[in-house]
């Protein structure tokens, strides 16, 4: 019982560990950062860190915040995690709108286009939609309870998105699905109408990501997943358009340091017209670039982006549509500062517009942190400290790859040890008192 109790332990040591996030208002009004329990919202055009207001009736976070996401329009913003609570913000004043909670741990979060539909999933697998009605500054909403409108049996869900005109929501998991269903004009009624399946991936889909044909207005998908490919979808039919494997490109094989055994793909982030497609990478110090031709659907490798100075291997990508700027954010909760706040390192890619890939190769480079907006206010409080020493770095990059590795790679445990784990789950249940 004693080996088991370990197993346990080092499991739960585990599970804490959470990658940092980071998202970016879509006029580039703001940036804010996830890490731990920790939300950090600078405000980019005042220069100032946000307060934020929770009178929602809830305190905030209690555990790590596992998903972070602006609305369209900017107006919303929605963070979750494993305190099994979806918080909705309106981001004019950064007050708390409403508290929804879930019965399991968040892994996912998505705000349709239009502002009216909230959709998170959790870790067993089960989506659901909350309506959003009254989001004004002046208005909280009620504690809603959220509507179930499918669910992945018990997969849990890495990436959940709207797609741009609405018809469709489309969820990826941990079993190398990524599942396109028509969204129910009634989320009661539930998503049971599956457009298509998009089928390719041999390991998890960590994230998804929606591109548009300048020339034909066409809606394309991107995935990233743990067989370090980048693939490109024609989603509606589930067609796979083009495969980019990044793990095999010559660009990485010359790196040092990297492991190929951790060359997952952890995140994308792609410019509005998507002819440039940032890529980070499980053990990769800096940011792969793609070029993506939509007109012959097609995928490759222009550039690996490094660092210069020091080891970051990003967690989280963003971008505004109206900057050419690409954001990004190292970082783990069981990381912390001299003062115990959660450590995140910040760091900016200038030059990441619709380009062809001479220019990438001319353009795009990584700003030093006095030419940030915001400068020395803009890394206290996103960061947590405005400086960080390399050595606490060079730790952060090797959390990350730890905490990369077990968000998503699947667990398989003894039979011995799945009852006294099972008794020990902090998600069950509880029935309430009549």
């Amino acid at each position: 019982m004693e080996e088991t109790n370990m197993d346990d332990c080092e499991h739960n040591r585990e599970s804490e560990v959470s990658p940092a996030l980071i998202a970016v208002h879509p006029t580039h009004k703001s940036v804010a950062v996830a890490v731990g329990s920790n939300l950090r919202v600078f405000n980019l055009e005042e220069g100032c860190s946000v307060s934020l207001v929770d009178d929602s009736g809830v305190n905030m976070h209690k555990d790590s915040i596992r998903a972070i996401r602006y609305g369209a329009e900017g107006k919303l913003f929605v963070s979750a995690g494993d305190d099994k609570l979806v918080k909705i913000w309106v981001t004019d004043s950064w007050r708390c709108l409403s508290s929804v909670s879930s019965e399991k741990r968040v892994t996912a979060v998505a705000i349709s286009n239009d502002g009216r539909f909230v959709s998170f999933a959790d870790k067993f697998g089960v989506i659901y939609a909350v309506e959003i009605e009254g989001s004004h500054e002046n208005q909280s909403l009620p504690n809603k309870k959220a509507v179930p409108i499918l669910a992945h049996y018990c997969s849990i869900i890495t990436s959940l998105e709207f797609s741009p005109d609405g018809r469709y929501i489309i969820s990826a998991d941990r079993d190398f699905k990524i599942r396109v269903s028509v969204f129910p004009e009634k989320p009661s009624d539930g998503a049971h109408e599956i457009q298509s399946f998009c089928l390719g991936h041999s390991e998890f889909v960590s994230c998804l990501a929606f591109i548009c044909s300048q020339d034909s207005q066409q809606w394309y998908l991107l995935s990233g997943g743990g067989d370090s490919t980048v693939r490109l979808w024609d989603f509606t039919c589930g067609s796979l358009l083009d495969t980019c494997h990044v793990g095999e490109t010559g660009l990485l094989q010359s790196k040092e340091g990297i492991d190929d055994r951790l060359l997952a793909v952890t995140d994308l982030c792609a410019t509005p017209g998507g002819s440039l497609i940032a890529v980070a990478i499980q053990s990769l110090a800096g940011v792969m670039l793609l070029s993506c031709n939509l007109s012959a659907k097609s995928l490759h490798v222009a550039r690996v982006v490094p660092i210069p100075g020091e080891t970051f291997i990003p967690t989280s990508l963003a971008a505004a549509s109206s900057s050419n700027q690409l954001w990004m954010v190292m970082g783990a909760s069981s990381l912390c500062t001299s003062d115990s706040a959660p450590l995140a390192r910040v760091k900016v890619l200038n030059g990441f517009c619709e380009s062809n890939q001479d220019s990438v190769e001319q353009d795009a480079r990584v700003l030093e942190d006095k030419d940030l907006p915001g400068s020395e206010q803009l890394l206290q409080t996103l960061q947590g400290s405005s400086f960080i020493e390399k050595d606490a770095l060079s730790a952060a990059a090797e959390a990350v790859k730890t905490a990369m590795c077990n968000l998503l790679i699947k667990k398989q445990y003894p039979s011995e040890n799945r009852e006294f784990r099972k008794r020990g789950r902090n998600d069950k249940r509880v029935d309430k008192k009549k």
